[in-house]
């Protein structure tokens, strides 16, 4: 019987860390934060009054077992002077079935079947929620898209109301084997998740163990001079009783020139391996992750997950 891994997180590291573990023979549950609110999720949002829709339609193409063209066409954007001006075909359909169906969950079930995906998606929340961040200035900014704009670094996020979990996203992670915090922003994909009190008593109730997949880079805003321990540190503090056991980092050698590159046009860095000030209870899995992607940096998916799978024999 496969193993039965919870991935929490949103985006494109969700996507991206989903694409390599279903090449293995896990059971895959990925719940997906729902705050997004910037392009056309946010019109989509303001629209229908639903749960955003772009990290799950992300999260749905990585785990679908189609053809290429209809990866294609999920995330193929209209470029017009009309209404449909940016609007992703995948956002478009999600949202229509939401209204068909009468819920996102009950529209992403009808699309899995359509896709064949080799998983289960869950949103967290089926409720239209609004992320509020708390930044170093004092400031109190309402919306996930303009959080993530405001220049000064975020000291805390919130949702403006608090969201009412998904029955299913509570119950995969008290079955779970193994609960994944994947990489991806941290502030803004992450924590949405681990803010509700619901998804960090279901995480006590669980006996699998918690492993989170650093990021290879810092982010602006987020995590300036974060080493893998400040990470762990943050979403440490974030959960309840249970704690992060496992780690993944990279220690790989990124290239000077494209590291070079993200500090001076992102003001990104590489994230350090400092083992020395991570808790000697939590295992460190450490090897070359770094894997560019048309010059951007990205994890080699398949041996990331290739270590995930060994460490759960």
């Amino acid at each position: 019987m496969n193993k039965k891994i919870v991935v929490l997180g949103g985006g494109t590291g969700l996507s991206t860390l989903l694409r390599g573990l279903k090449q293995f023979p896990f059971d895959i549950t990925a719940i997906v934060s729902v705050c997004d609110d910037g392009r056309s999720t946010g019109v989509l949002r303001k629209e229908f009054n639903i749960p955003a829709v772009g990290d799950l339609r992300q999260v749905i193409v990585a785990l679908s077992e189609t053809e290429p063209l209809i990866e294609e066409l999920f995330n193929y954007r209209f470029s017009t002077s009309s209404d449909l001006n940016n609007h992703a075909v995948g956002n478009l359909l999600l949202a229509a079935l939401t209204n068909i169906t009468g819920n996102i969950s009950d529209g992403i079930e009808s699309l899995s079947k359509v896709l064949n995906l080799k998983g289960k998606v869950l949103p967290l929340t089926e409720d239209n929620v609004t992320l509020m961040g708390k930044m170093a200035d004092g400031s109190i900014i309402e919306g996930e898209h303009n959080i993530t704009q405001y220049n000064s670094k975020i000291e805390k996020v919130f949702y403006k109301d608090e969201p009412v979990i998904t029955p299913e996203a509570i119950k995969a992670l008290k079955n779970a084997d193994l609960i994944i915090l994947s990489m991806g922003s941290i502030f803004t994909s992450i924590i949405p998740n681990l803010i509700c009190k619901q998804i960090t008593e279901a995480i006590d109730e669980s006996s699998a163990k918690i492993m989170y997949v650093c990021n290879m880079t810092t982010q602006p805003g987020e995590t300036d001079d974060f080493k893998v321990s400040d990470h762990i540190k943050l979403l440490n503090s974030y959960l309840g009783k249970r704690k992060i056991d496992v780690v993944i980092a990279n220690n790989g050698h990124i290239d000077c020139d494209v590291a070079e590159r993200y500090s001076t046009l992102e003001q990104k860095d590489p994230v350090i391996l400092d083992e020395e000030n991570i808790p000697e209870n939590i295992q460190v899995i450490k090897s070359n992750f770094v894997s560019l992607e048309d010059g951007v940096i990205r994890h080699n998916v398949i041996k990331l997950s290739s270590y995930i799978f060994i460490s759960m024999l």
